[in-house]
This record gives structure tokens, sequence and C-alpha cells, in this order.
């Protein structure tokens, strides 16, 4: 934050005051935050295991087109916009995040992790019980755990 610091009136002469149509002028501290924009974006990486598969982006080909471009719209908000929070990604455990998609009546998740300027695309799926399985958040630790030890 930076503060543009201007004299108080009670610290200051009423011959050093500006006057304004023949009255002194009020003076106020004016505070502004500096706005950034920015332009970093998170680089999506899909993670491939050892045999070249990559099950995130295997998962959304199996998709209809217009699932698969809703869930690519979430996740491309997510790499402009990162850090954000709920409703559009929520944390899960660990370095395990997820893109929370709503396709009609049907609820997508794709799994990430970020590091290194990356959002790591771990594991998707479409949910089917009100919370994120266990299951689905351990496999998606493993694979951030293979790919960062570069198993993959």
């Amino acid at each position: 934050m930076t503060t543009v610091r201007r004299p108080r009136d009670d610290l200051v002469s009423p011959s050093q005051r500006p006057a304004i149509g023949g009255r002194l002028a009020q003076t106020y501290p004016i505070r502004y935050t500096l706005s950034v924009a920015n332009d970093q974006k998170l680089n999506a990486v899909f993670y491939r295991n050892r045999n070249g598969v990559e099950p995130v982006r295997d998962w959304l080909k199996g998709l209809p087109k217009a699932e698969r471009k809703a869930i690519g719209e979430d996740i491309a908000y997510v790499q402009y916009k990162w850090p954000i929070g709920k409703p559009r990604i929520d944390h899960l455990r660990g370095p395990v995040w997820e893109v929370r998609t709503t396709l009609g009546n049907r609820i997508a998740r794709t799994l990430f992790a970020v590091a290194h300027g990356q959002m790591v695309l771990l594991h998707g799926f479409i949910k089917k019980t009100q919370r994120t399985p266990g299951d689905e958040i351990d496999l998606a630790i493993t694979r951030f755990k293979e790919w960062r030890h570069g198993e993959t």
C-alpha cells in the first residue's frame, strides 16, 4: 500500500494552508493500492505415467464435446486467475486442488497441483457423491509425487 503524505491541518500554520474560494482547504491523507496486472499464467501440463499415458487427457477425450469445452474453460480460467478460491476451485489435501465444473445435472472434478509455475493436471472424474472420495485424492497425490520426482 502506498500512502501519499499531506500535512495535517493542525500541524500547519493557517498561512501555509492553501485557500480555496477564500476558505482554508481541508487536507486528508490518501491511501491507495497499486494494482498490477497479473501477466503471469500457470502453464497447464498433463500428468504422464511411465507408459506415456495421460489419464486426464484420455478422460477428457471420452466426454462429449460440450462437457470438454466447459471443463477446458474452467481450467483456463484458473490458469489466468490463480490463486483463486471457491466456487471455481477448492483445496482438498496437501498439494491437491480441484477445479469444479457443473455439467448440467453432473459435476466434474479435475484434480491438480501447482509447482514451479505449472498447473499439473493429475486426475479427472465425474463426481457421484457429496464429498470427493478419498481414493481419488490419494491417486492424485501419488501421481503428483511421481511427477515431482521425475518418475514419469
